[in-house]
């Protein structure tokens, strides 16, 4: 049948959707500056499946963001998806926050994809994609420069969105950037497609050894300085 639920926990917005073969069926969307995750995500699923006169029994796999992001809101996406795929005995699929990040806009025609969402201070976790969405950089936890990107990207048009992009354009940076007036986050129905495409290709994850993907520890002080791409 291929009912995949969606989980999407990774920043200050909580998502969920419901879709068939890659198909969209319901979906739920809350962004709350106090991180109601907890007291959210599983009404949220609970709505989706309702809408679509589903009952948990009837899916096949689950999908959830996993990081990079909030410490607290991957945990919160995580022990869900796992507690589902453990009670039901589905798999689990795992998505990069930032792949997902990347499909969130398609209105600019731009040569390359830069998402950045907000770590500490002038950081960010960020990833460069072309404009077909395939992975050109690797994820990285990156404190911004003007100059940041200069050398990789040349004058190719970026298109750099998320809710660290801020921080780069107050930099003026040294690149032909564009910044969409609107500030986008991780959301669990463009998770749909990239869901069904690791379905198909049986992408799943080992319940017992997955955990999210953090790309740092989690700190409590301010982070040191990081110098690298």
């Amino acid at each position: 049948m291929a009912y995949i639920l969606h989980l999407e926990t990774s920043t200050k917005q909580c998502s969920v959707a419901l879709a068939h073969k890659g198909e969209l069926l319901a979906s739920r969307i809350l962004l709350n500056d106090s991180f109601s995750h907890s007291e959210k995500l599983h009404l949220f699923i609970s709505e989706v499946l309702q809408e679509a006169k589903l009952k948990s029994a009837d899916l096949d796999a689950v999908a959830v963001s996993k990081g990079p992001g909030s410490y607290t809101g991957l945990r919160i996406g995580v022990a869900a998806a796992k507690g589902l795929c453990f009670g039901l005995d589905i798999p689990l699929i795992a998505l990069n926050a930032l792949k997902i990040l990347a499909q969130a806009s398609t209105e600019q025609n731009t040569d390359y994809i830069i998402p950045m969402m907000d770590a500490r201070r002038m950081e960010v976790y960020t990833a460069v994609f072309d404009s077909r969405r395939n992975w050109v950089e690797d994820t990285s936890a990156l404190v911004l420069s003007r100059d940041s990107f200069k050398e990789l990207l040349k004058d190719q048009t970026v298109l750099v969105l998320g809710d660290g992009a801020q921080k780069f354009k107050e930099l003026n940076p040294e690149i032909n950037a564009v910044f969409p007036s609107e500030i986008f986050y991780p959301k669990a129905v463009d998770m749909t497609p990239l869901a069904w495409e690791k379905f198909n290709s049986q992408a799943f994850e080992s319940l017992a050894y997955f955990e999210p993907f953090y790309l740092k520890d989690f700190q409590t002080t301010p982070p040191k300085k990081n110098l690298g791409v």
